[in-house]
């Protein structure tokens, strides 16, 4: 699918570079929302395909894909980590029930309760998993029965957009009604799989990849387009935290639909051929294993490099970054692929 790579890698580095000291300049979270819009464009893409194909979606091959695809480089991180924490920090700095959250896959409701203490360094990234795997535990039975109601792609919009509506009703009610603290809104996931569900909606109407409607291409270049980047822009820009909480998110769930329908149809227009370009496609491929790590190699660098300016240390941690995600995508990755494609296909 052509700049999705891309879009992964962009979406990386936004999320690195926060991590790495820029954070005031750098939204990283931003990041975050763009692999759950993606994550959710292309599991229901994919799921879509299948039924349109066979009649069925086969849950049980989708669940395989997804744990073969996800758990070993997520627990082959989680490990060594662990271990290294267990190794160099002092007595007590892991937790057990911190830890167990992680393996179990609620850490995100673990981090809303107690915070960050006592989970291996740089494994906080892994609330955002969390919220992936809860949505892929029950999206598929959803968008089952949509198919099996035999609702048209309009009605299956209308149905998941109106599930993001009442996720933004949620969050109001959260913020105004309860003020929760900006983790409840940030991390749970019943305060943020709109995120996914945005992209799900792509995937199902006007699907860039699979409905190859005709667009008017000077509209979505010099008006869509532009537009969308304005409201990402200016989403990033306001900061009162209500709308932050709130507001922000289906406001960029609305735009990325957009974005993400130019980048994959108009893949050779110049500000989009940076997505197609071979380095940077590559950097997508290795995207999900350096996410998992790259934030326990900048505490490495920073631990190890004191020296070095920050600058330099962010570099060097993502050049290590880059080599480990190599090593987990070959001798890891692939060949877990391989035995995913031998058991489902």
């Amino acid at each position: 699918m052509p700049s999705l790579d891309g879009i992964r890698a962009i979406s990386f580095l936004l999320v690195f570079f926060s991590h790495a000291g820029l954070g005031s300049l750098v939204p990283g979270g931003i990041g975050v929302t763009i692999f759950f819009f993606l994550s959710g464009f292309l599991i229901t893409t994919l799921m879509r395909a299948e039924f349109e194909k066979n009649g069925f979606v086969n849950l049980r091959h989708f669940w395989l894909r997804r744990i073969f695809r996800i758990w070993p480089p997520f627990y082959l991180v989680l490990l060594v980590t662990g271990l290294a924490a267990l190794a160099f920090d002092p007595p007590g700095t892991l937790s057990a029930p911190a830890v167990r959250a992680q393996l179990l896959h609620y850490t995100n409701y673990w981090i809303i309760g107690h915070g960050y203490s006592g989970q291996p360094a740089g494994t906080g990234v892994y609330w955002s998993l969390a919220v992936e795997e809860h949505f892929y535990v029950l999206f598929p039975f959803l968008y089952i029965a949509m198919r099996k109601l035999r609702l048209s792609a309009a009605g299956q919009l209308k149905v998941l957009w109106g599930i993001c509506a009442l996720v933004l009703a949620w969050r109001c009610v959260l913020v105004f009604g309860w003020h929760v603290p900006t983790d409840r809104t940030y991390m749970a996931t019943d305060t943020r799989f709109d995120s996914i569900l945005f992209g799900c909606a792509l995937a199902v109407w006007n699907n860039p990849v699979l409905d190859a409607r005709p667009l008017n291409e000077r509209r979505w270049k010099y008006l869509i387009v532009p537009g969308a980047l304005a409201v990402l822009i200016g989403c990033l820009l306001y900061r009162a935290p209500e709308f932050r909480e709130t507001l922000r998110y289906s406001l960029q769930g609305l735009a990325l639909t957009l974005i993400f329908t130019a980048a994959i149809r108009f893949h050779g227009w110049l500000p989009f051929r940076f997505l197609n370009w071979r380095p940077i496609a590559f950097m997508g491929v290795l995207s999900y294993s350096l996410y998992l790590l790259h934030y326990a190699v900048l505490f490495a660098a920073e631990r190890n490099l004191p020296g070095l300016a920050p600058l330099l240390q962010g570099l060097v941690a993502l050049a290590v970054s880059l080599g480990l995600a190599w090593i987990i995508y070959v001798t890891i990755e692939k060949p877990f692929a391989r035995m995913r494609r031998r058991l489902t296909d």
